[in-house]
């Protein structure tokens, strides 16, 4: 069961415009300590913006830890990271080696993103180290969410990111010995929030993510709204959406219309038939790239975080989400989805859909069947999951 923690300011930002200012403001005002954990961390204004204001953190003294991955950040240039040590910023690489072998642990990647700052504010969600506009082809900006906390529950945000650093540092020769100083959390009340932080990872933490998605889904009552930019659900997940169709909830799908990658994204509509059949509404985000990853249920419970519903982020990825028991949390989110929806999606409809011209199906399921097939060569779990 979800532990939420009371007294908390939960704030949302919506895309980078607002993400990005709001933690350069948090990094310039840093009296001792930055962590931040990124998937991407790209050399474009969105880089050299919050790289920035990491060197000027570490040129006045402040320990700041940048965190990054291998493979999602492989193409960060040599002169950006050289520049951020040079001004005293710590830079680790999460599992550094480029080449996706077939390798089951190759494919365990950092793709969580966290910001702490000081141990008193924390960032979590989707939003990577990188310009909204940086997919080509782009006219609006990638559409995603993250949220700025303060509150008691810094205390496992800060902990979450302080032992993932460790850890790194003590598996990667030349990189030093963790230093155990640095400020306390601050556990004082800023708000009226109930909120709970999640991570997923390959220990004790394995479904957390997951867990509390099906218990919020088998509470719900009324409406279920899930965004996510690659959905492709186990069966115990669909199983759930559909019980709570049935019992006359209803159940809305906010899914990438646009392709990025074609594996799942294919792979996910050979769902769409199945899921349409058991009365789940699914619209396609067509405006911009869709990378959020957040559901509000029963307009009160709320997550936003770093993890899609699909195998490599529930079984595979290290991700890290923000759930919070909130209305007017949920209320803003749900309004945000809701002008998502009106402007810049379409919705799927079954009999259009069911009526397809073959090639497509012969494509969704083609893609199907190989995502299903990694799924059981690669990650933790029984492979039947998604079948």
């Amino acid at each position: 069961m979800t532990e939420f923690v009371q007294g908390n300011r939960v704030i949302l930002l919506e895309n980078g415009r607002e993400y990005f200012p709001a933690l350069e403001a948090a990094c310039d005002a840093a009296l001792s300590e930055i962590h931040i954990e990124t998937y991407l961390f790209e050399d474009d204004c969105a880089g050299q913006c919050i790289g920035g204001a990491l060197m000027r953190a570490a040129r006045r003294g402040v320990a700041t830890h940048l965190l990054i991955d291998g493979f999602g950040s492989r193409r960060v240039g040599a002169p950006l990271v050289q520049a951020l040590r040079e001004a005293g910023v710590k830079v680790l690489v999460y599992r550094p080696e480029i080449a996706l072998r077939f390798q089951r642990q190759r494919l365990r990647r950092l793709h969580r993103k966290i910001a702490v700052i000081d141990a008193r504010v924390a960032f979590v969600g989707g939003i990577n180290i990188i310009d909204d506009m940086h997919t080509p082809g782009h006219t609006p900006p990638r559409f995603d969410y993250g949220v700025q906390l303060e509150g008691p529950v810094l205390e496992h945000v800060h902990a979450a990111a302080k032992r993932l650093w460790t850890i790194v540092q003590l598996t990667q020769i030349g990189t030093g010995w963790p230093d155990d100083d640095g400020p306390q959390p601050d556990t004082r009340s800023r708000g009226i929030q109930s909120a709970a932080f999640l991570v997923r990872d390959n220990l004790w933490h394995r479904n957390d993510i997951e867990e509390a998605y099906l218990e919020a889904i088998g509470r719900a009552r009324s409406e279920i709204v899930i965004a996510s930019s690659y959905f492709f659900p186990g069966l115990t997940f669909r199983h759930a959406l559909a019980q709570a169709a049935a019992r006359g909830v209803r159940v809305l799908l906010l899914l990438q219309g646009r392709v990025e990658y074609r594996l799942l994204h294919y792979a996910s509509r050979a769902l769409y038939g199945s899921l349409l059949d058991a009365g789940i509404e699914i619209h396609e985000y067509h405006k911009s790239f869709l990378h959020a990853k957040v559901a509000v249920i029963d307009r009160a419970w709320a997550t936003v975080g770093s993890s899609n519903i699909d195998p490599f982020s529930l079984l595979m990825a290290r991700e890290a989400n923000v759930v919070v028991d909130d209305e007017r949390f949920a209320g803003e989110l749900r309004a945000s989805l809701e002008r998502a929806l009106t402007d810049g999606s379409s919705q799927v409809r079954p009999e259009l859909w069911h009526h397809r011209p073959w090639p497509d199906r012969v494509a969704h399921w083609t893609c199907y069947g190989c995502a299903r097939l990694l799924t059981g060569l690669f990650a933790y779990g029984p492979a039947q999951e998604f079948t």
